[in-house]
């Protein structure tokens, strides 16, 4: 099976835009929210920790979804591939349902459990938030899923163009919300609400409307069918046990760097937000790398699914090259732009180098191979590397030198570096054996 150049960079393109545009949208939504104080912040700041658990759950079970719906159209099962896609989005519609019942009739218990006896004044505001945002899982789940269905068929234009204007949605709210009608934390929540609620609608609306491959004509007309649910969960499960354990992980790697005081917090803080930009546009590469790699799975030309995963693998590569490059050059207008302290910027310099020299060689190939494996079905081996070296590498790691050396927040990228350098060699050991082609799912 063969994809021409066109139809590949029509593919990533919007995919590596989309993500740079969110990373970016999420910066400016929490500067603004900043401006109405520092209960403010600490309360989403608290909040969003369980909110992101909770959408990274939700993005494993579409990602199952379009793994299978790539592969039903990668060997001409258009109807299978549109019932893996209504199936999808039923299941997704229950689960995200019963996630917000469970926030909102118990979220005080939730917020207490996980986060204790924290600021009266931060508390009241985060269970504020917390309530409101709940109310929007089943939205973003629902966007997710159908936004998962078009890159499936390789459409990503137009999940780009929803959430452009979702994000231009959400910055426009913030800033008529807290700063004309003063709602704090109520008005970002209901902002975060309402982008939302437009991009569900507009994608589903599209969904039902646009000529491709994959499209429900009749939303009511879904019923669960539990054998074609049960191989989602096949995909999804696993993904998402990985998210959670990827995201546990990083709360304790968290509670770590909270002890080294407030410089190394702030500049630690600065380092994660300029890692986590530069390596937007490669994972938008391995998001178009599932749907490739899916149907040609399901085409059955698995030498064609083992060429593009290491020709996008390249591609990756080279993109977060250049990303890295760029935040290398930026950090230090970004930190003098901040206001950061002289101490906290050039803390926040000197990690930002060192993540970014080893980065494009350690990362590209702990993450990119493994978006081939997952769209092939090999997500269980995925999930196992993922968790042991998250907890041996990267948390043990940074435990050791940190607790017990007093590194400082220079443990955190030591750990991080290490467990992305042990996963790359696992995931290029697992490519080569090939081990990987032995778990199609789509039949």
């Amino acid at each position: 099976m063969e994809f021409t150049k066109k139809q590949i960079w029509s593919l990533l393109v919007p995919l590596m835009v989309e993500q740079l545009l969110n990373s970016l949208m999420g910066t400016a939504d929490t500067i603004m929210v900043t401006t109405a104080g520092a209960e403010a912040i600490s309360a989403v700041s608290l909040v969003d920790s369980i909110n992101v658990l909770v959408i990274n759950l939700f993005s494993a079970m579409c990602t199952g979804g379009a793994i299978i719906v790539s592969q039903y159209i990668g060997n001409g099962q258009n109807e299978k591939a549109n019932a893996a896609g209504k199936q999808l989005l039923f299941a997704i519609l229950v689960i995200s349902v019963f996630g917000t019942a469970i926030c909102v009739m118990w979220g005080n218990g939730i917020l207490g459990a996980i986060f204790g006896k924290v600021d009266g004044k931060v508390m009241a505001n985060a269970r504020v938030y917390f309530f409101i945002t709940a109310l929007s899982y089943p939205f973003i789940a629902m966007y997710n899923a159908a936004a998962a269905l078009f890159r499936a068929d390789k459409n990503s234009k137009l999940p780009m163009t929803i959430s452009t204007i979702s994000n231009f949605i959400n910055i426009a709210g913030n800033a008529v919300m807290i700063f004309v009608f003063r709602l704090g934390v109520t008005g970002a929540a209901l902002s975060t609400l309402l982008s939302r609620v437009f991009s569900a609608i507009a994608i589903l609306a599209f969904l039902k409307t646009t000529r491709q491959l994959v499209r429900i004509e009749n939303y009511l007309s879904i019923r669960p069918d539990f054998r074609t649910t049960l191989k989602i969960l096949r995909i999804g499960i696993p993904t998402g046990i990985e998210n959670g354990m990827f995201q546990f992980g990083k709360l304790a790697i968290q509670s770590t760097v909270s002890l080294m005081g407030t410089a190394a917090i702030a500049a630690n803080a600065m380092t994660s937000m300029l890692e986590s930009l530069s390596c937007q546009a490669p994972v938008g590469i391995g998001l178009g790398m599932m749907t490739i790699v899916g149907q040609c799975i399901g085409a059955g030309d698995d030498k064609a699914a083992a060429y593009y995963i290491k020709r996008l693998s390249l591609y990756g590569f080279v993109a977060l090259l250049i990303s890295a490059a760029a935040v290398s050059v930026l950090v230090i207008p970004i930190t003098a732009l901040s206001g950061m302290e002289k101490e906290v910027a050039s803390l926040a310099i000197h990690l930002t180098w060192f993540v970014h020299v080893i980065k494009p060689f350690a990362w590209s190939g702990s993450f990119l191979p493994a978006y081939g494996l997952r769209a092939a079905g090999d997500v269980k081996f995925s999930m196992i590397v993922s968790m042991t070296t998250m907890w041996t590498c990267r948390v043990a790691i940074v435990m050791v030198l940190a607790r017990g050396f007093g590194f400082g927040p220079l443990a955190v990228w030591i750990g991080m570096a290490s467990d992305w350098c042990v996963r790359s060699v696992c995931f290029l050991l697992r490519f080569k054996s090939g081990r990987w082609l032995a778990h199609k799912i789509a039949r």
